[in-house]
C-alpha cells in the first residue's frame, strides 16, 4: 500500500523470532492470553489512508483463515487416514501418531479461525476497528480515540468475563462449519481413494 516501515524495521520475515513479544508470550503462558509484537504502519506512508489501514488490518485475520483452511485440509486427511487405520489392523505406532496429528491439526484450524473472529471485532486496538473505520466518518473516528482509554480498559473486562465467549464461540462455529464446507472436495477425494 506504499508504506515500507515493516521492511525496514526487518518484519517481513517468517522467522518466528522477529514476531515474539516477550510480555505477550509470558501472559500467553501464565494466562492463556497472549500477543504477538505488533507490525508497525505509517498510515501517512500510504497512498490512500483510510483504504490502507483496512488493508492492512484485514491482512492478520484473512490469514489466519487461509492458514485454518489449510489446517482444515490437513486434519480431513489425517482423520482419514487415522480412520482408516483403526478399521484395517489391530492398535499401532502410526496409529497412535495420525490420531495426535489430526488432533493438532484440528486445534490448529480451531485457534486460527478463533484468532481471526476474535481479531475482526470492532473494538479498538482489535484489526476490527481499522477495518470498521473505512466504513464509518471522521465523527467516529474522533470519538473512537476520544475515548480509546475506557473503551481499552472495558475491552480487557470483557476479554477475562465470559461474556464474550457465546458470541464468539458462536461466530467461531458458523466459520468452521463454512471452512468444512469449503473443503468438501477433500472428503470427496478421500471416499474415493479408501
Amino acid at each position: 500500500m506504499g508504506d515500507d516501515t515493516p521492511r525496514y524495521q526487518g518484519r517481513l520475515t517468517l522467522n518466528p523470532l522477529a514476531h515474539i513479544d516477550p510480555l505477550g508470550a509470558i501472559c500467553m503462558v501464565l494466562t492463556g492470553f497472549g500477543w504477538g509484537r505488533p507490525v508497525q504502519v505509517n498510515p501517512l506512508r500510504f497512498k490512500k489512508y483510510r483504504k490502507g489501514m483496512a488493508l492492512t488490518a484485514a491482512a492478520g485475520p484473512i490469514s489466519n483463515l487461509l492458514v485454518g483452511l489449510v489446517g482444515m485440509i490437513g486434519y480431513k486427511i489425517a482423520n482419514a487416514a487415522y480412520i482408516a487405520s483403526v478399521i484395517s489392523s489391530q492398535y499401532s505406532n502410526s496409529q497412535s501418531a495420525l490420531y495426535w496429528i489430526a488432533l493438532i491439526l484440528y486445534y490448529f484450524t480451531v485457534i486460527n479461525v478463533g484468532l481471526a473472529v476474535f481479531n475482526l471485532l470492532p473494538i479498538p486496538p482489535l484489526d476490527g476497528s481499522k477495518i470498521l473505520s473505512y466504513f464509518t466518518g471522521p465523527k467516529i473516528d474522533r470519538f473512537l480515540a476520544q475515548y480509546q482509554m475506557y473503551i481499552s480498559i472495558a475491552f480487557i473486562v470483557f476479554v477475562f468475563s465470559p461474556i464474550l465467549h457465546t458470541p464468539l464461540g458462536w461466530l467461531q462455529n458458523i466459520m468452521m462449519w463454512i471452512m468444512d464446507k469449503l473443503t468438501f472436495w477433500v472428503d470427496i477425494i478421500i471416499n474415493l481413494i479408501w
